[in-house]
């Protein structure tokens, strides 16, 4: 049944998520904060179980924020501010008179026994770590209630289908190092990285930190498209350092940056042996045939997807984002179009950790009640004009779907080629996911078009002659569900206990 009416419900626990939850219960308000994952700090401060690891801050950065927001986090944890619910998915959002109602189960794949969410400071030893509070992990569906929202749900990689993608052994960049910080699990001993962006760096420098050979580091770009951006490229010196500190440790390793590269087939019968490399123009344009290399892992990384489900189920307005991706359009306070719902982070537009902690600051001062800081006011501006140059130096490449052959699965989960998608458009007038969709199964498999959402759009659009539309990508961002969820939380809907509503103040 429902709980107490909380002020403010922040959702992930991520840069965005751990800053708004802290600035909230600092400034007065009483926070609920529900995470999918069992310990906070998101993809990016992914790491070892804290109740078995003592913290490693090597291959973070801006560990140190983490720390702080972590020790906030524990603090506001033992003067009752933050009721915090490691291991949660919400799985719906709805009305509930002058606020709001958040449907919840435990996450899958979650011990449902209680973990030590948060170890101490102090016993920082491997396997003899304490706890501030014990967070335990739901073993039950539960229904929440709240007057405000604040919606941190954070992004998963975005993903380019090529000839081979479906091999056992080629991930996403993101999961090679998820794999590698959460549980220091290497993705491959002989490992091509690939894509494009700045987060290729920190992929590839921790794979070779661990011991792994970076066969190539492929990068579709070219980096002296930043001489465009040099203002704002200057006023984000941290970062600059960063790429050349990743740049500085791949040298020391024998890997060289392949500039207007990319993957082209992914080579193998039962997993990955090899990759064929090619050359691009600045639109994506095979412009030549490039090596075969053995290996045995392929990490590819094309930017990222924000994750929307919950903002879409209130109704909250979208706008196309600098990198072609569908985002929630905020205020400067990071308030959504619908009353009482701030997003914050990658939901918001991606631009990395820093920009995601200063949305988090300043949507959860206004989560409170209270006025944001200036100052985290000007980061934010600060960090989304850098993130703008960041996507025009890295764009996805503008005909990438032309290194698919008809037979590339684009659609795993149901099996739909490029050729399929090709043929529902040119026979059956097929325009956009909604009606590919419906002839092909496309995006209609175990993950809903996560995956394959924003390449088949991409595909049908360059198909038709035009360009990815917020309509093409609604289509493939909408869920009525948010996480799977039992079919006993789907039939105790009707329940009474379910009627609890916020009462207007």
């Amino acid at each position: 049944m429902a709980e107490n009416i909380h002020d403010v419900a922040v959702v992930g626990a991520g840069p965005a998520g751990l800053a708004a939850a802290v600035t909230a219960a600092e400034a007065g308000a009483q926070v609920l904060l529900l995470d999918a994952a069992t310990q906070p700090g998101g993809q990016y401060w992914r790491h070892r179980d804290e109740t078995t690891h003592a913290d490693d801050p090597r291959g973070h950065h801006d560990w140190s924020v983490f720390t702080d927001l972590r020790a906030r986090l524990r603090a506001a944890m033992t003067a009752g501010r933050i009721d915090y619910r490691p291991g949660t998915s919400v799985w719906l959002l709805e009305r509930a008179g002058a606020g709001f109602r958040l449907r919840t189960t435990p996450t899958v794949g979650c011990s449902p026994a209680p973990r030590l969410g948060l170890c101490s400071d102090t016993s920082r030893s491997a396997g003899a770590t304490g706890a501030a509070r014990e967070a335990p992990t739901s073993s039950r569906d539960s229904t929440h209630v709240a007057r405000r929202l604040v919606l941190c749900p954070g992004a998963y990689d975005r993903q380019l289908p090529v000839p081979g993608w479906d091999l056992p052994g080629v991930m996403a960049a993101g999961g090679a190092q998820a794999l590698l910080k959460g549980h220091g699990v290497l993705a491959g001993r002989r490992v091509v990285v690939a894509g494009t962006g700045p987060f290729l760096l920190p992929v590839a420098t921790g794979l070779a930190d661990a011991g792994a050979s970076v066969v190539a580091l492929c990068e579709a770009a070219h980096p002296s498209r930043w001489a465009r951006h040099l203002p704002a490229a200057a006023r984000q010196g941290p970062k600059l350092l960063q790429a050349g500190e990743y740049a500085a440790r791949l040298a020391r390793r024998g890997v060289r940056l392949r500039t207007r590269t990319v993957v082209t087939e992914i080579l193998g019968e039962d997993r990955v042996t090899a990759v064929r490399l090619g050359r691009v123009d600045g639109r994506g344009r095979v412009a030549g045939e490039g090596p075969v290399l053995p290996a045995d892992a392929v990490a590819l990384g094309w930017g990222f997807t924000p994750q929307l489900e919950l903002p879409l189920m209130l109704g909250t307005e979208t706008a196309m984002g600098a990198d072609g991706g569908l985002v929630v359009r905020v205020d400067p306070d990071q308030r959504s179009s619908v009353p009482g719902v701030l997003v914050a982070g990658e939901a918001t537009g991606i631009g990395g950790a820093s920009l995601a902690v200063a949305e988090g600051l300043v949507a959860g001062a206004a989560a409170a009640g209270r006025e944001p800081d200036p100052r985290h006011r000007r980061a934010v501006l600060a960090h989304r004009a850098f993130a703008r140059a960041m996507h025009d130096v890295y764009p996805v490449p503008a005909e990438w779907s032309r290194w698919t052959t008809p037979g590339t699965l684009v659609c795993r989960c149901e099996e739909v080629t490029a050729g399929d998608l090709t043929r529902a458009c040119r026979d059956l007038a097929a325009e956009d996911p909604r009606e590919a969709r419906s002839l092909t199964r496309a995006g209609m498999g175990r993950c809903q078009g996560r995956v394959c959402g924003w390449a088949t759009a991409a595909i049908l659009a360059d198909r038709t002659g035009r360009d990815v539309t917020e309509e093409d990508l609604l289509a493939t961002g909408r869920r009525p569900l948010a996480a799977p969820v039992t079919l006993g939380a789907l039939a105790a809907l009707d329940g009474a206990a379910d009627d609890q509503e916020v009462p207007l103040a």
